[in-house]
């Protein structure tokens, strides 16, 4: 008897030590992956915040028609440009206008030009003036039907329509001129080869990519020179953000060329809004790598204010052009604007759709009503005739 309880205590005994043994093996597993998810949950993390402070120094370079080089590690992004442009036929005048953000205390801006350059600030007034010459028209069309958000359908606001609807020799780098214009410090160059900027560059704290000379060397091949700008907040410790004063650069040239060239090397979808004051309407000779460009506006001005002061007063025909270009790196030129085959004008046009009324009542009730209203009139008539035919069927009766 007592050897069998002394058996079965032992395997009681035994069972409990199997299973806290189990329970241990356990607590060491779950122990070990918590160890692991913890170190793959470090090691996500690491290269998440390696990738966001890369993304964070990591420069843009290009925007719009030039070339934008933070100094250092600091970034630096172009949210907008407008850019208006002047051609009659030998001088060609270009106004931009630059909104930025980022951390950059300084930056240097890069644009190619054909020929000889002057530069000088610009009018800030010059672009909302242009926004409000070539805005949409607005107009307001009719439906007779109600529509969701028209009584009975909707007791809510009702719908409204309408889309929204933009040199050579030594140095290498040849200074023609340099002044202080506003936030901007201007240099006008020659150069003798696509080295010759980045030396320009190195030399005043910044770092020109390998790709930018080689994007250059287009440029130089042509014996074109160059607009180099230092942007540099007047306020000391100021970093570079907002909207830049507009800067108008003017030389001679026999075509009307704007530059995009340089543009093929920004990071992100890249976007162009350009408004060409010239004796006809323009158009682009072709799409250089972008969508097919859109004209907004099209039509002859006699400008005023701003705009006289840039163009001159006498009559101008005034084209709005907008384009964009999803993949940067496809752009495999500059633009060449032609004068197109008619000077046919063109205004975008936003409908605002309203519901019809008389009176302010909705048409179509009093449509519905008229109808429900001659019906009724003509069942009437239809009643008496037939009353009238029946008394005629029955002779002695009186007629009605």
């Amino acid at each position: 008897m007592r050897t069998a309880m002394a058996r079965a205590a032992a395997a009681r005994a035994a069972g409990l030590r199997t299973v806290k043994a189990r329970a241990a093996r356990l607590r060491t597993v779950k122990a070990r992956a918590a160890l692991w998810i913890r170190r793959r949950a470090g090691l996500l993390l690491f290269a998440l915040l390696a990738t966001q402070l890369g993304s964070l120094v990591s420069p843009a370079y290009a925007c719009g028609c030039g070339a934008m080089v933070p100094d250092g590690s600091s970034r630096i992004g172009v949210s907008r440009e407008a850019s208006v442009v002047r051609w009659d036929g030998r001088t060609e005048q270009v106004a931009m206008r630059f909104t930025v953000g980022g951390d950059a205390k300084r930056a240097a801006w890069i644009m190619p030009v054909p020929g000889r350059a002057t530069v000088r600030l610009g009018d800030v007034a010059l672009f909302p003036q242009l926004v409000d010459l070539t805005g949409p028209e607005y107009r307001t069309r009719g439906y007779f039907w109600p529509r969701r958000g028209d009584w009975p359908l909707d007791s809510g606001r009702g719908d409204a329509a309408g889309a929204a609807p933009p040199g050579s020799g030594e140095p290498r780098v040849g200074v023609i001129g340099r002044e202080r214009l506003g936030d901007f410090d201007v240099a006008r160059l020659t150069a003798t080869d696509p080295e010759a900027l980045g030396d320009w560059l190195r030399s005043n704290g910044f770092e020109l990519p390998d790709r930018l000379s080689a994007e250059l060397k287009p440029y130089v091949d042509q014996r074109w020179e160059y607009v180099a700008v230092r942007l540099a907040p007047r306020d000391p410790g100021a970093t570079l953000s907002g909207t830049l004063d507009p800067l108008l650069i003017r030389f001679e040239s026999d075509r009307l060329v704007y530059p995009m060239r340089l543009s093929r090397l920004a990071a992100t979808a890249q976007s162009l809004g350009l408004y060409v004051l010239a004796e006809h309407r323009m158009e682009p000779v072709s799409a250089i790598g972008g969508n097919a460009p859109e004209v907004t506006f099209a039509g002859r001005i006699t400008p005023t204010g701003p705009v006289a002061e840039f163009a001159g007063a006498e009559p101008v025909f005034l084209t709005a052009i907008d384009q964009s270009f999803p993949v940067p790196s496809r752009i495999d030129g500059d633009h060449e604007l032609r004068a197109s085959a008619a000077d046919a004008p063109y205004r975008r046009v936003d409908y605002t759709d309203e519901l019809l009324t008389a009176g302010g009542v909705p048409v179509w009730i009093l449509t519905l009503g008229g109808a429900l209203a001659v019906a009724a009139l003509a069942a009437v008539l239809t009643a008496l005739r037939l009353r009238r035919g029946r008394a005629a069927a029955v002779p002695g009766s009186p007629h009605v």
